[in-house]
């Protein structure tokens, strides 16, 4: 278990965990889920660290078949400017490893943006806390799970 499935068992979210083989060499985590496991691409997020000009780190999860938009993050924090946070401050803030960070029981409660092309889906796909784990729920659960607000954030 990790703290990300501890924490949907806690609450009594209804979720499904999926595994596959992670395989080390895989260029892209995310795409590497959505092949394994079968599912479309556009329905697999993927969790980003961002850190605002003042430090602040913010998560966000995207569509793994596109990519952050920093500005549109940035508008969504209300702050002037954002870039990808150091990966070492993101593992030690998370608790998780590069790859499998999740956007569910990470150590500290971060603010959260979730992109708005997950809402017209039933459920979308997560990192469950570690590579070779997804966690399916509904995008209304993951946001109440982690107070997140859904914003455009993403780019196809």
């Amino acid at each position: 278990m990790t703290p990300a499935l501890d924490l949907l068992k806690k609450v009594r979210a209804e979720h499904r965990v999926h595994s596959y083989e992670h395989d080390p060499k895989a260029a892209s985590y995310g795409l590497e889920a959505a092949e394994k496991l079968g599912l479309d691409p556009s329905q697999v997020f993927k969790t980003l660290l961002a850190a605002s000009e003042k430090g602040e780190l913010l998560v966000a999860v995207v569509p793994v078949v596109g990519t952050l938009d920093l500005k549109g993050l940035a508008h969504a924090a209300g702050v002037k400017k954002v870039e990808m946070a150091d990966p070492a401050a993101a593992q030690r803030s998370t608790g998780y490893l590069l790859g499998g960070i999740s956007p569910l029981g990470q150590k500290k409660r971060l603010r959260t943006f979730i992109d708005n092309s997950a809402q017209p889906f039933a459920t979308i796909y997560v990192s469950a806390g570690r590579r070779g784990l997804e966690v399916e729920l509904a995008p209304g659960v993951l946001a109440e799970h982690t107070q997140a607000k859904f914003a455009d954030i993403g780019r196809v």
